[in-house]
């Protein structure tokens, strides 16, 4: 009985040595197995205008980088809108050197305490805040290339561009400089009209611009004008309207009334091109519609002229 025993415990049976597994064999079969790859999905790259800030053209509506922009002068490559350009982009753009700054210590006041949906100084805050200037037209002096000029340009981002008290202090400062200095000055316009909030002051400041402007006439000083979209109100009614000449940027608006004031008081549907340069340049408002690439080929050949600079046309 022993022997039986010792017999079933000491003699493995054949079926079951084969089932036992061979820890080495299954090591190496599992180091040896297929591994599933990770599925990637092909996606195509990202375009500039998804990955760098970009702006939509009001016109056509396409994406435009931002630094796309800057290098063609704002205008949209796709459709050749002209887009807004701020008022020190357009002054920085326009001369090859500038010299300096005038007018930055003319300051707002609130002389009416003006409130509508929010008060005067609140307002002038968040303009201040939006645009990172203190007022809505910036003067600058410096260099055309060998012209010495003063120029200024409107705001639109800053209320409107609207005309207050030192607006009209800046542009009156702006020719009192040309004409101390004689050199040409040069106004890019772009607003809403004289500001409300201002009252009275506002309008003022249609008559000192104007008288300033006299003066650089009588002193043979030339001043150019470049409408840009929108100008109307009380500033088309003064500075913007007594240049020696009148440039305007493709299909700016340029009116005094606006367009739906209008057609309220005639009774009559106005339609496009009114108020457009190019229909003021047909009725012989502006001298010429000119594409920003060439304005400033153009204002400097204008202003080397009048200045009777020889061999522009070899410059």
């Amino acid at each position: 009985m022993a022997n039986n025993m010792t017999d079933t415990i000491t003699k493995p049976d054949n079926n079951t040595a084969k089932a036992v597994p061979n820890s080495n064999t299954d090591r190496q079969s599992w180091f040896n197995r297929p591994i599933p790859g990770i599925k990637q999905h092909l996606t195509a790259p990202l375009s500039a205008v998804e990955t760098e800030p970009s702006t939509k053209c009001s016109n056509c509506h396409s994406m435009i980088t931002n630094t796309a922009l800057i290098f063609n002068c704002y205008v949209c490559p796709h459709c050749d809108h002209h887009l807004p350009m701020s008022a020190r982009e357009r002054l920085n753009w326009l001369l090859d050197q500038v010299d300096g700054e005038t007018g930055q210590e003319f300051t707002a006041k609130d002389p009416l305490s003006f409130v509508d949906s929010k008060p005067y100084p609140a307002r002038m805050s968040e303009a201040q805040e939006k645009t990172g200037e203190t007022e809505a037209l910036v003067a600058m002096y410096g260099k055309l290339r060998n012209l010495d000029i003063v120029a200024c340009a409107f705001d639109f981002r800053f209320m409107g561009g609207s005309m207050g008290s030192v607006v009209g202090d800046r542009f009156v400062q702006a020719a009192e400089k040309a004409l101390e200095q004689k050199v040409p000055l040069v106004c890019f316009a772009a607003s809403g009209g004289a500001r409300m909030q201002e009252g009275l002051l506002s309008l003022m400041q249609m008559a000192r611009t104007a008288a300033a402007i006299e003066r650089l006439r009588i002193a043979g000083i030339p001043y150019i004008v470049v409408l840009t979209n929108p100008v109307y109100g009380g500033v088309t009614a003064s500075l913007a309207m007594l240049g020696d000449i009148h440039l305007a940027e493709p299909k700016a608006m340029i009116g005094f009334a606006g367009k739906r004031v209008i057609e309220q008081t005639v009774r009559e549907t106005l339609e496009e091109p009114f108020q457009r340069a190019e229909f003021l340049l047909e009725h012989g408002v502006v001298d010429e519609v000119v594409h920003r690439h060439q304005l400033i080929d153009t204002i400097y050949r204008l202003l080397a002229k009048l200045c009777r600079v020889p061999n522009v046309d070899a410059q």
